[in-house]
Protein backbone atom coordinates (compact mmCIF):
# COMPACT_ATOMS: atom_id res chain seq x y z
CA UNK A 1 0.00 0.00 0.00
CA UNK A 2 2.80 2.34 0.93
CA UNK A 3 4.53 1.12 -2.59
CA UNK A 4 1.98 2.00 -4.61
CA UNK A 5 1.40 5.70 -3.27
CA UNK A 6 4.64 6.72 -4.06
CA UNK A 7 4.53 5.53 -7.75
CA UNK A 8 1.48 7.66 -7.89
CA UNK A 9 2.99 10.97 -6.60
CA UNK A 10 6.18 10.61 -8.56
CA UNK A 11 3.91 10.27 -11.93
CA UNK A 12 2.74 14.08 -12.48
CA UNK A 13 6.61 14.98 -11.39
CA UNK A 14 7.65 13.66 -14.56
CA UNK A 15 4.80 15.12 -16.49
CA UNK A 16 6.29 18.41 -15.50
CA UNK A 17 9.48 17.59 -15.99
CA UNK A 18 8.84 16.44 -19.43
CA UNK A 19 7.14 19.19 -20.65
CA UNK A 20 9.36 22.05 -19.09
CA UNK A 21 12.10 20.35 -21.69
CA UNK A 22 9.93 21.47 -24.35
CA UNK A 23 11.74 24.11 -26.56
CA UNK A 24 9.89 27.53 -26.38
CA UNK A 25 8.26 28.61 -30.19
CA UNK A 26 9.46 31.82 -31.41
CA UNK A 27 6.66 35.06 -32.69
CA UNK A 28 6.89 36.03 -35.95
CA UNK A 29 6.27 39.87 -36.38
CA UNK A 30 3.96 40.74 -39.24
CA UNK A 31 5.37 41.85 -42.15
CA UNK A 32 4.76 46.03 -43.33
CA UNK A 33 1.83 45.85 -46.24
CA UNK A 34 2.73 47.47 -49.27
CA UNK A 35 0.93 50.58 -49.79
CA UNK A 36 -0.37 50.94 -53.39
CA UNK A 37 1.32 54.25 -54.83
CA UNK A 38 0.91 56.10 -58.04
CA UNK A 39 4.27 57.09 -59.82
CA UNK A 40 5.43 59.02 -62.83
CA UNK A 41 8.92 58.92 -64.81
CA UNK A 42 10.79 61.98 -64.69
CA UNK A 43 11.15 63.93 -67.68
CA UNK A 44 13.45 66.45 -69.30
CA UNK A 45 11.31 69.57 -69.82
CA UNK A 46 12.47 73.17 -71.59
CA UNK A 47 12.26 75.69 -68.40
CA UNK A 48 13.11 78.86 -68.55
CA UNK A 49 15.78 80.39 -65.43
CA UNK A 50 14.11 83.75 -64.75
CA UNK A 51 14.88 86.19 -62.24
CA UNK A 52 11.82 88.37 -61.07
CA UNK A 53 12.18 92.07 -60.15
CA UNK A 54 10.49 95.35 -59.26
CA UNK A 55 10.19 97.31 -62.17
CA UNK A 56 9.11 101.10 -63.03
CA UNK A 57 6.77 102.11 -65.93
CA UNK A 58 7.67 105.08 -67.58
CA UNK A 59 6.94 107.04 -70.71
CA UNK A 60 9.35 107.98 -73.51
CA UNK A 61 7.57 111.38 -73.58
CA UNK A 62 6.83 112.79 -70.19
CA UNK A 63 7.65 116.40 -68.89
CA UNK A 64 7.60 118.56 -65.29
CA UNK A 65 5.88 121.72 -65.75
CA UNK A 66 7.19 124.93 -64.26
CA UNK A 67 5.92 128.26 -65.25
CA UNK A 68 8.20 130.87 -67.06
CA UNK A 69 6.81 133.66 -65.04
CA UNK A 70 6.27 134.50 -61.21
CA UNK A 71 2.82 135.04 -59.64
CA UNK A 72 0.05 133.82 -57.72
CA UNK A 73 -1.81 130.61 -58.88
CA UNK A 74 -5.62 131.65 -59.32
CA UNK A 75 -6.96 128.89 -61.15
CA UNK A 76 -6.15 124.91 -61.26
CA UNK A 77 -8.48 123.90 -64.37
CA UNK A 78 -7.76 120.34 -63.88
CA UNK A 79 -7.01 117.66 -61.63
CA UNK A 80 -4.51 114.05 -61.36
CA UNK A 81 -5.43 111.44 -63.35
CA UNK A 82 -7.31 113.74 -66.45
CA UNK A 83 -6.19 113.14 -69.87
CA UNK A 84 -5.82 116.26 -71.49
CA UNK A 85 -5.12 117.32 -75.28
CA UNK A 86 -2.14 119.43 -76.43
CA UNK A 87 -2.59 123.29 -75.98
CA UNK A 88 -5.73 122.96 -73.30
CA UNK A 89 -5.34 125.33 -70.43
CA UNK A 90 -3.86 123.54 -66.92
CA UNK A 91 -3.82 126.65 -64.91
CA UNK A 92 -3.48 130.20 -64.27
CA UNK A 93 -0.83 132.70 -63.03
CA UNK A 94 -2.60 136.13 -62.02
CA UNK A 95 -1.52 138.03 -65.03
CA UNK A 96 -3.71 141.58 -63.91
CA UNK A 97 0.26 143.20 -63.36
CA UNK A 98 1.38 141.87 -67.06
CA UNK A 99 -2.02 142.42 -68.90
CA UNK A 100 -1.42 145.95 -67.35
CA UNK A 101 1.62 146.49 -68.91
CA UNK A 102 0.31 145.28 -72.13
CA UNK A 103 -2.66 147.71 -72.30
CA UNK A 104 -0.49 150.36 -71.60
CA UNK A 105 1.58 149.34 -74.49
CA UNK A 106 -1.26 149.60 -76.41
CA UNK A 107 -1.78 153.01 -75.45
CA UNK A 108 1.56 153.95 -76.59
CA UNK A 109 1.49 151.95 -79.97
CA UNK A 110 -1.24 154.03 -80.72
CA UNK A 111 -0.20 157.04 -79.69
CA UNK A 112 2.96 156.57 -81.63
CA UNK A 113 0.56 155.07 -85.17
CA UNK A 114 -1.80 158.64 -84.70
CA UNK A 115 1.82 160.83 -85.20
CA UNK A 116 2.87 158.48 -88.16
CA UNK A 117 -0.08 158.84 -89.76
CA UNK A 118 0.33 162.47 -89.49
CA UNK A 119 3.99 162.78 -90.00
CA UNK A 120 3.15 160.30 -93.27
CA UNK A 121 0.72 163.34 -94.63
CA UNK A 122 3.07 166.39 -93.99
CA UNK A 123 5.81 164.55 -95.99
CA UNK A 124 3.15 164.06 -99.01
CA UNK A 125 2.10 167.75 -98.80
CA UNK A 126 5.57 169.07 -97.97
CA UNK A 127 6.90 166.91 -101.30
CA UNK A 128 4.20 168.84 -103.20
CA UNK A 129 4.86 172.27 -101.93
CA UNK A 130 8.42 171.88 -102.84
CA UNK A 131 7.63 170.73 -106.41
CA UNK A 132 5.57 173.89 -106.34
CA UNK A 133 8.61 175.90 -105.51
CA UNK A 134 6.95 176.97 -101.76
CA UNK A 135 9.44 175.19 -99.47
CA UNK A 136 12.91 174.77 -99.45
CA UNK A 137 14.87 172.04 -99.60
CA UNK A 138 15.69 172.07 -95.68
CA UNK A 139 12.24 171.73 -94.63
CA UNK A 140 11.69 168.90 -97.06
CA UNK A 141 14.26 167.21 -95.44
CA UNK A 142 13.31 167.95 -92.03
CA UNK A 143 9.64 166.36 -92.71
CA UNK A 144 11.44 163.34 -94.30
CA UNK A 145 13.53 163.07 -90.81
CA UNK A 146 9.91 163.81 -88.62
CA UNK A 147 8.33 160.81 -90.95
CA UNK A 148 11.23 158.39 -90.56
CA UNK A 149 11.63 158.96 -87.35
CA UNK A 150 7.93 158.34 -86.16
CA UNK A 151 7.44 155.18 -88.41
CA UNK A 152 10.43 154.08 -86.29
CA UNK A 153 9.02 154.52 -83.19
CA UNK A 154 5.43 153.29 -83.94
CA UNK A 155 7.05 149.82 -85.43
CA UNK A 156 9.19 149.35 -82.29
CA UNK A 157 5.99 149.84 -79.93
CA UNK A 158 4.86 147.72 -82.01
CA UNK A 159 7.60 144.61 -80.97
CA UNK A 160 7.20 145.75 -77.90
CA UNK A 161 3.65 145.51 -77.31
CA UNK A 162 4.14 141.81 -79.23
CA UNK A 163 6.76 141.01 -76.64
CA UNK A 164 4.36 142.18 -73.30
CA UNK A 165 1.49 139.45 -74.82
CA UNK A 166 3.71 136.83 -75.33
CA UNK A 167 4.71 137.01 -72.05
CA UNK A 168 0.77 137.25 -71.26
CA UNK A 169 0.60 134.17 -72.33
CA UNK A 170 3.29 132.49 -70.33
CA UNK A 171 0.85 133.10 -67.14
CA UNK A 172 -2.08 130.70 -68.76
CA UNK A 173 -0.03 126.94 -68.33
CA UNK A 174 -1.14 125.07 -71.07
CA UNK A 175 -0.33 121.12 -71.84
CA UNK A 176 2.32 120.46 -74.13
CA UNK A 177 0.81 117.19 -76.23
CA UNK A 178 -1.44 114.61 -75.42
CA UNK A 179 -1.49 113.26 -71.97
CA UNK A 180 -2.09 111.97 -68.67
CA UNK A 181 -1.69 114.63 -65.62
CA UNK A 182 0.33 113.61 -62.97
CA UNK A 183 0.46 114.68 -59.48
CA UNK A 184 -0.63 118.72 -58.63
CA UNK A 185 1.26 119.67 -55.06
CA UNK A 186 0.50 123.16 -55.36
CA UNK A 187 -3.07 125.05 -54.59
CA UNK A 188 -4.56 128.29 -56.04
CA UNK A 189 -3.36 131.25 -54.18
CA UNK A 190 0.60 129.52 -54.02
CA UNK A 191 3.03 131.92 -55.47
CA UNK A 192 5.05 130.46 -58.16
CA UNK A 193 8.64 131.07 -59.19
CA UNK A 194 10.15 129.78 -61.99
CA UNK A 195 11.16 126.65 -60.18
CA UNK A 196 8.35 125.95 -59.13
CA UNK A 197 7.01 122.25 -59.97
CA UNK A 198 3.30 122.71 -61.22
CA UNK A 199 2.62 119.43 -62.16
CA UNK A 200 3.69 116.37 -64.70
CA UNK A 201 2.19 115.72 -68.33
CA UNK A 202 2.76 111.85 -69.28
CA UNK A 203 2.10 110.69 -73.11
CA UNK A 204 0.31 106.85 -72.20
CA UNK A 205 1.80 106.00 -74.78
CA UNK A 206 5.35 104.14 -76.37
CA UNK A 207 5.86 103.37 -72.42
CA UNK A 208 8.74 101.21 -71.00
CA UNK A 209 9.63 99.19 -68.25
CA UNK A 210 12.79 100.32 -66.22
CA UNK A 211 13.91 97.58 -64.64
CA UNK A 212 17.56 97.24 -62.31
CA UNK A 213 19.24 94.24 -62.34
CA UNK A 214 21.89 93.45 -59.84
CA UNK A 215 25.65 93.86 -61.33
CA UNK A 216 26.10 90.23 -60.03
CA UNK A 217 24.31 89.28 -63.42
CA UNK A 218 26.23 91.72 -65.49
CA UNK A 219 27.98 88.91 -67.53
CA UNK A 220 24.38 88.02 -68.60
CA UNK A 221 22.76 91.06 -69.88
CA UNK A 222 22.38 91.91 -72.83
CA UNK A 223 19.42 93.13 -75.53
CA UNK A 224 17.14 90.90 -76.83
CA UNK A 225 16.47 89.03 -73.47
CA UNK A 226 13.10 88.10 -72.92
CA UNK A 227 10.79 90.12 -70.09
CA UNK A 228 7.62 89.42 -69.06
CA UNK A 229 5.28 92.00 -67.10
CA UNK A 230 3.33 90.61 -64.35
CA UNK A 231 0.44 91.82 -62.59
CA UNK A 232 0.30 90.83 -58.51
CA UNK A 233 -0.76 87.46 -59.06
CA UNK A 234 1.59 86.19 -61.37
CA UNK A 235 -0.33 86.13 -64.70
CA UNK A 236 1.72 87.47 -67.43
CA UNK A 237 -0.23 90.97 -68.76
CA UNK A 238 2.68 91.29 -71.52
CA UNK A 239 5.81 89.69 -73.15
CA UNK A 240 8.26 92.03 -74.56
CA UNK A 241 12.69 92.23 -74.80
CA UNK A 242 14.88 94.29 -73.67
CA UNK A 243 15.67 97.22 -76.19
CA UNK A 244 18.17 99.24 -73.76
CA UNK A 245 21.30 97.90 -71.65
CA UNK A 246 22.93 101.06 -69.22
CA UNK A 247 26.85 100.80 -70.22
CA UNK A 248 27.43 101.90 -66.53
CA UNK A 249 25.91 100.96 -62.66
CA UNK A 250 23.35 103.20 -61.44
CA UNK A 251 24.93 105.11 -58.82
CA UNK A 252 21.34 105.05 -56.57
CA UNK A 253 20.51 101.41 -56.73
CA UNK A 254 23.95 99.75 -57.65
CA UNK A 255 22.16 98.21 -60.38
CA UNK A 256 22.38 97.97 -64.01
CA UNK A 257 19.23 99.46 -65.78
CA UNK A 258 17.11 97.75 -68.63
CA UNK A 259 14.26 99.29 -70.54
CA UNK A 260 11.59 96.95 -72.32
CA UNK A 261 8.96 98.53 -74.59
CA UNK A 262 5.52 97.99 -73.11
CA UNK A 263 2.34 98.43 -75.69
CA UNK A 264 -0.67 98.55 -73.16
CA UNK A 265 -0.26 101.73 -72.03
CA UNK A 266 -3.71 102.83 -74.48
CA UNK A 267 -5.80 99.97 -73.23
CA UNK A 268 -5.45 101.19 -70.00
CA UNK A 269 -3.66 98.47 -68.20
CA UNK A 270 -0.20 100.42 -67.62
CA UNK A 271 0.76 104.12 -66.46
CA UNK A 272 3.46 106.27 -66.33
CA UNK A 273 5.24 106.08 -62.96
CA UNK A 274 3.24 102.54 -62.03
CA UNK A 275 5.37 99.92 -60.30
CA UNK A 276 5.12 96.01 -61.84
CA UNK A 277 6.62 93.03 -61.68
CA UNK A 278 8.83 92.33 -64.60
CA UNK A 279 10.43 88.68 -64.76
CA UNK A 280 13.66 88.87 -67.37
CA UNK A 281 14.20 85.20 -68.20
CA UNK A 282 17.93 84.24 -68.72
CA UNK A 283 17.61 81.20 -71.15
CA UNK A 284 15.89 78.20 -71.60
CA UNK A 285 17.62 74.66 -70.75
CA UNK A 286 15.95 71.18 -70.27
CA UNK A 287 15.85 69.98 -66.41
CA UNK A 288 13.85 67.46 -64.54
CA UNK A 289 10.28 68.27 -63.32
CA UNK A 290 8.43 66.71 -60.53
CA UNK A 291 4.77 67.15 -59.51
CA UNK A 292 4.19 70.13 -56.92
CA UNK A 293 1.98 67.51 -54.77
CA UNK A 294 5.18 64.89 -54.60
CA UNK A 295 7.06 67.39 -53.08
CA UNK A 296 6.87 67.62 -49.32
CA UNK A 297 9.18 69.70 -46.92
CA UNK A 298 10.77 69.05 -43.51
CA UNK A 299 12.91 71.32 -41.77
CA UNK A 300 13.26 74.00 -44.43
CA UNK A 301 14.51 71.14 -47.21
CA UNK A 302 12.51 69.58 -50.06
CA UNK A 303 12.12 65.25 -50.20
CA UNK A 304 10.74 63.53 -52.68
CA UNK A 305 10.21 59.79 -52.46
CA UNK A 306 11.18 57.95 -55.31
CA UNK A 307 9.89 53.96 -55.89
CA UNK A 308 13.33 52.18 -55.87
CA UNK A 309 13.66 48.42 -56.56
CA UNK A 310 15.29 46.31 -53.61
CA UNK A 311 17.25 43.26 -54.03
CA UNK A 312 14.71 40.99 -53.09
CA UNK A 313 12.50 41.96 -56.13
CA UNK A 314 9.89 44.51 -53.57
CA UNK A 315 9.85 48.30 -53.97
CA UNK A 316 10.30 50.27 -51.29
CA UNK A 317 9.78 54.31 -50.88
CA UNK A 318 13.18 56.20 -50.58
CA UNK A 319 13.20 59.60 -49.44
CA UNK A 320 15.66 62.17 -51.39
CA UNK A 321 16.62 65.59 -50.89
CA UNK A 322 15.84 68.06 -54.30
CA UNK A 323 16.62 71.28 -54.41
CA UNK A 324 14.11 73.14 -56.41
CA UNK A 325 14.15 75.42 -59.26
CA UNK A 326 11.42 77.74 -60.99
CA UNK A 327 7.85 76.48 -61.29
CA UNK A 328 6.45 75.07 -64.78
CA UNK A 329 2.71 74.85 -65.08
CA UNK A 330 2.12 72.92 -61.75
CA UNK A 331 5.61 71.05 -61.68
CA UNK A 332 8.96 71.89 -59.81
CA UNK A 333 11.74 71.89 -61.92
CA UNK A 334 14.66 70.00 -60.01
CA UNK A 335 18.24 71.70 -59.69
CA UNK A 336 20.04 68.52 -57.91
CA UNK A 337 18.80 65.03 -56.15
CA UNK A 338 17.59 63.27 -58.92
CA UNK A 339 17.97 62.05 -62.75
CA UNK A 340 15.96 61.06 -65.90
CA UNK A 341 13.95 57.78 -65.35
CA UNK A 342 13.92 57.91 -61.77
CA UNK A 343 10.09 56.95 -60.84
CA UNK A 344 8.58 59.64 -58.48
CA UNK A 345 5.69 58.94 -55.72
CA UNK A 346 2.98 61.21 -56.77
CA UNK A 347 0.13 59.97 -54.48
CA UNK A 348 -0.26 59.55 -50.86
CA UNK A 349 3.23 61.13 -50.06
CA UNK A 350 1.75 61.83 -46.54
CA UNK A 351 1.48 58.32 -45.25
CA UNK A 352 4.87 57.35 -46.29
CA UNK A 353 8.23 56.72 -44.42
CA UNK A 354 11.32 56.11 -45.53
CA UNK A 355 12.42 52.40 -46.80
CA UNK A 356 8.41 51.76 -46.62
CA UNK A 357 7.73 49.14 -48.84
CA UNK A 358 4.79 50.21 -51.45
CA UNK A 359 3.06 48.93 -54.86
CA UNK A 360 3.95 51.26 -57.80
CA UNK A 361 1.29 51.71 -60.44
CA UNK A 362 1.42 54.46 -62.94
Amino acid sequence: MRHLKSVIVLVPAAMILFTGCKPAETAKEPAMQALPVQTQDVTLVPVEQSSDYVATIKSRRSVTLMPQVDGNLTQILVKSGDHVHSGQPLMVIDPIRQQALVDAQRATENQKKALYDYNTLEIDRQKKLFAAGVTSRDTLDQAEQSYQNTRADWESSIATRKSLEEQLAYYLIRAPFDGVVGDIPVHVGDYATTTTALTTVDENKDLEAYIYVPTERGGEVRNGLPVQVLDTDGKVLESSKVDFLSPQVDSSTQGILLKAPVHSGAAGVFRAAQLVKARVIWKTAPMPVVPVLAVSRQGGQSFVFLAVKQPDGHVAARQIAVTLGDTVDNNYSITSGIKVGDQVIVSGTQFLVDNMPVLPHA
